[in-house]
């Protein structure tokens, strides 16, 4: 449980018999653990390195617990510590990477193979600062799918802003719309449009991947700064301007239900009354019903308007 930050199985347990048995001495440790005497001193002194035990100073010596709560933060705190100047020689050794490779790096390579795409997508994604920008369209990678969506919920509650253009064929199954649905309410700002040209990911505008063969041996292209990323970040950008928001970050207006914010999602997306009705599980004339409701809220004449009207006041987030 506490490997993860650095306290190896056999030094938990102890610390565990600890906590059972408060302020005993190293014999008493010995016969409560069946260890032996050189090995337990060693795990001792390692625990009270990392802030989990404390010696007394009385004759004979008794080691007493750290608090769980308190002991756990202080390790949490030094791991972190470790991560951030881990973070700081990468970029001292990234400054080395790219001034030895100053003119002589092309802004543009492939990478081929689905293990090394894999974890070209994570790496890049994991080194990101501020923002990734994703053109999302079909065909998908399956196997790909779950890891991307972990990265993505992992860096999204570290603060990276992701922004993702769906293609209206990207949310065509009811597991994607969900997927899509769960991003969003966790803080991804999405919009969807119809007829994306390509698969894309792009990373603090500094790189750009374009995946173009999905099946067998993957490839994808990258880009580093250049005119080419220029375009890419300006055919993003021309692309989130012509999308309509999609949901919001699951804070809805107060005027219009989770349940609204849903139906309406579909409609600026365009779908009509007999899909929305399928994706929701009610019937068509339930999805009917509201969508009267609601563009008569709205002012709206079509359901299509319903949606637009409502994304353009920011009642979808």
């Amino acid at each position: 449980m506490l490997d993860a930050l650095g306290v190896p199985p056999q030094e938990e347990a102890l610390y565990r018999a600890l906590l059972r048995r408060p302020d005993p001495t190293l014999a008493e440790l010995v016969e409560a653990t069946g260890g032996e005497p050189s090995r337990l001193r060693r795990q001792l002194r390692e625990l009270e390195t990392k802030g989990l035990v404390t010696r007394s100073p009385t004759r004979p010596v008794r080691f007493r617990p750290s608090p769980p709560e308190l002991a756990v933060e202080v390790l949490a705190l030094s791991l972190h510590q470790q991560i951030d100047r881990a973070r700081l020689a990468a970029v001292e050794l990234d400054d080395l990477w790219r001034s030895g490779r100053a003119g002589h790096e092309p802004p543009v390579q492939i990478v081929q193979g689905r293990d090394a795409n894999t974890q070209h997508f994570r790496q890049i994604q994991q080194s990101t600062r501020k923002e990734v920008l994703i053109f999302d369209m079909p065909p998908y990678v399956e196997e790909g799918m779950a890891d991307q969506t972990e990265v993505q919920l992992d860096l999204m509650d570290r603060g990276v802003s992701y922004r993702t253009v769906y293609d209206r064929t990207a949310l065509a199954e009811p597991e994607q719309l969900a997927l899509a649905r769960r991003l969003t309410q966790r803080g991804e700002r999405a919009r969807i449009v119809d007829g994306l040209p390509m698969k894309l990911l792009i990373a603090d505008r500094t790189t750009a991947l374009v995946p173009f063969v999905l099946a067998g041996e993957r490839q994808t292209v990258v880009l580093r700064s250049s005119p080419l990323l220029h375009g890419l970040v300006a055919l993003f950008e021309a692309m989130w301007e012509r999308g309509t928001p999609l949901w919001g970050n699951g804070r809805p207006s107060d005027a219009l239900s989770p349940e609204d914010v849903q139906l309406l999602g579909y409609a600026a997306a365009g779908y009509t009354d007999e899909i929305i009705a399928r994706k929701v599980g009610v019937n068509k004339r339930t999805v009917e019903r509201r969508m009267r409701r609601l563009m008569d809220t709205l002012g709206a004449r079509t359901r299509f308007q319903a949606g637009l009207q409502a994304a353009r006041r920011g009642l979808l987030g």
